[in-house]
């Protein structure tokens, strides 16, 4: 675990004193697909959720936590953060944007405080699982807990 224990999302929950632990499992370069995270872990897909990154028609970077085996729904997402149009970030701009990489995005630590928005499937879980900041390792903290330490939206996002 030491190799990964030090991400910007670890550091931050763990100078907040929020109850968290880390979950580590094997990486394929083949499959980063949230659903290969929820199998390889053991957990339940639905308890599960990935960070996506979308940009509004004017500019605004929005983030998105739902679960690995849902799709967003970007006009519920757009309506959420209040604009007309968002559209997914391009893979490309990820890195400068967030500081993360593909199947290591998480939406504690980004370069930016931007809106974070969760599903509200979030609230049906004692604890949900999402990227700690780095391809194979996996934070696990009560939605309560994350909704307050980032400053969550909850909304209907899923598709």
């Amino acid at each position: 675990m030491e190799k990964h224990a030090k991400t910007n999302a670890v550091r931050l929950l763990e100078a907040a004193g929020l109850p968290f632990s880390l979950m580590e499992y094997e990486v394929s370069e083949d499959d980063l697909s949230g659903t290969s995270v929820a199998r390889k872990t053991g957990l339940d897909p639905e308890r599960v959720f990935k960070t996506l990154v979308t940009v509004g028609e004017k500019g605004g970077v929005f983030v998105f936590l739902i679960p690995v085996n849902y799709e967003l729904d970007l006009r519920k997402a757009a309506s959420a953060c209040g604009v007309k149009k968002i559209e997914m970030l391009r893979l490309s701009e990820l890195f400068s944007v967030t500081g993360y990489i593909r199947g290591g995005c998480s939406p504690i630590g980004m370069k930016k405080d931007y809106p974070v928005f969760i599903d509200e499937s979030a609230l049906l879980w004692d604890e949900i699982a999402l990227s700690a900041g780095a391809r194979g390792l996996q934070l696990l903290i009560a939605p309560d807990d994350l909704i307050s330490f980032r400053s969550l939206q909850v909304a209907d996002l899923i598709a």
